[in-house]
């Protein structure tokens, strides 16, 4: 069972003294076992992004079901967790510094929360400016930078026009081989096969191959700008 499938469960078992400890995680961008504090925040996170615009879709708590996916027979228990927490957006500030004071060493695990929030926020088939403040600011208290936060947002909603340097976490203007480096860094962290292998559930692998695409093809626009033969990769 992925980390992302056991929400729901590990809230139960964390009252259930006889229940057996589950192993440790086998990578770096898991949360720490039976973490029910990640668990809450992670709904609560979810829930009131999808109430920063003032407006409270079906398509969202939709979107969050399949980025979350609760165990089968626990989905009304997601849902009320999540209507209850989507009440307001206050408090969100506390879950975001909660989780990042605490996996500020996993950024792998940071990201891919906020990747399901960019998610659920495009679930209505726009981000508006308050979502995007929210999200910037869970990012910041997740211990990204702005720079980070940029390179995020644009692997998840495109890139602002003439600038693929975004998807790559770069300036307008950096060098070749620094665009390169960091080409392959992130095609590596962010490629389908490895979400997978963190047993990761499906939407969270078609998150991660959109996010290589658009790596893949900021890189191409980049490579157009060095055309020499000098720097043929």
């Amino acid at each position: 069972m992925s980390v992302w499938s056991r929400i729901v469960d590990l809230a139960a078992r964390a009252f259930d003294p006889a229940a057996d400890e589950p192993a440790a995680p086998t990578n770096e961008c898991a949360p720490d076992p039976n973490d029910v504090g990640f668990t809450a925040a992670v709904i609560g996170l979810a829930a009131k992004m999808s109430k920063a615009d003032g407006v409270v879709s079906d398509s969202e708590m939709a979107a969050a079901a399949r980025v979350f996916q609760p165990p089968p027979g626990e989905e009304a228990a997601f849902r009320r967790a999540f209507l209850l927490a989507r009440q307001t957006v206050l408090g969100f500030e506390s879950y975001a510094r909660q989780i990042g004071r605490k996996y500020r060493a996993r950024p792998c695990l940071l990201e891919d929360v906020l990747d399901g929030l960019f998610h659920i926020a495009a679930a209505d088939g726009r981000v508006g400016a308050e979502e995007l403040a929210y999200l910037a600011r869970v990012a910041e208290l997740f211990g990204f930078s702005d720079l980070e936060f940029r390179r995020i947002k644009a692997s998840n909603l495109g890139p602002e026009a003439g600038d693929p340097y975004a998807i790559l976490g770069l300036l307008p203007g950096a060098g070749f081989e620094e665009a390169r480096q960091a080409y392959r860094r992130l095609v590596a962290e962010n490629h389908p096969d490895q979400m997978a292998a963190r047993g990761a559930p499906p939407q969270f692998v078609a998150i991660a191959a959109e996010k290589t695409a658009a790596i893949n093809a900021a890189w191409a626009r980049i490579r157009e700008d060095f055309s020499t033969p000098a720097t043929a990769d």
